[in-house]
């Protein structure tokens, strides 16, 4: 970590030009990382790492602009009452907000089964794609799978004029 970590993070931040996104996923390349050294040959471990940081900064940037705008918009920011830069917003405007959360989690509750599990975990517990293998016990192939297919139900289903 010492020795790659700036290297990692420069890396995955010319893939996303992000900062704070960087900084995730440079904790999540460290993280996989360390999951596979045992198979790892040490020749090459630089260029090793340099993959597994691209890859995943791609992943990151890939799932960012699959992301649905009817869940981003409305599941982004799950605070009560504040504007997303933890400003407080009057109470109209957080009453209107709780209202449209609320209608958002209604409607993923009335998703297929085999995919409200996923598009739960992923835009409102936020978690990421090998959290949620793991609490599912999917492949993380079939998690990509599941979401991008619940994607397009969404868009097959739900209307845009629902959420205005």
């Amino acid at each position: 970590m010492q020795e790659y970590g700036a290297h990692i993070y420069k890396t995955v931040y010319a893939v996303l030009h992000s900062p704070h996104d960087a900084e995730d996923v440079t904790q999540e390349v460290l993280l996989q990382i360390h999951r596979s050294l045992p198979e790892c040959r040490l020749e090459g471990f630089k260029t090793w790492v340099t993959r597994i940081a691209v890859n995943r900064a791609i992943d990151w940037k890939r799932s960012k602009a699959r992301k649905p705008e009817e869940l981003s918009e409305y599941v982004d920011n799950l605070g009560p009452g504040t504007d997303g830069q933890g400003t407080a917003m009057p109470a109209e405007r957080a009453a209107i907000e709780r209202e449209e959360k609320r209608y958002i989690r209604e409607q993923v509750e009335q998703l297929p089964d085999n995919y409200r599990e996923v598009v739960n975990a992923f835009y409102i517990e936020q978690k990421s794609y090998e959290e949620i293998s793991s609490s599912t016990g999917l492949e993380r192939k079939s998690v990509e799978s599941r979401l991008y297919r619940a994607r397009n139900w969404i868009k097959r289903h739900w209307r845009r004029e629902d959420f205005e």
